[in-house]
């Protein structure tokens, strides 16, 4: 199972904070280590580079529950390019 609830609060200028943390379970896993909750937030900006817009984030989370062989934290970087009509 894959969860992932979007949070954005935006700034001035293109800005913006986001939590979007990716959570999932494993059914078949044993019940210690069936879920992933990461816990975080990021910063985001909206630009052009000539016409084109691109979104930049970065986000740090932490995950507080975890299976025992998975990383402490999480680190994302996204960059998407928006090609609007």
């Amino acid at each position: 199972m894959v969860l992932q609830p979007f949070i954005n609060y935006n700034l001035p200028h293109g800005w913006y904070i986001t939590s979007s943390p990716i959570m999932t379970a494993d059914w078949t896993a044993r019940p210690s280590d069936q879920w992933t909750v990461p816990v975080g937030a990021g910063v985001g900006k909206l630009f052009k580079v000539g016409p084109l817009p691109i979104n930049t984030s970065l986000a740090g989370y932490y995950n507080a529950d975890r299976p025992k062989d998975t990383a402490d934290w999480q680190l994302r970087f996204q960059i998407q390019f928006l090609f609007p009509k």
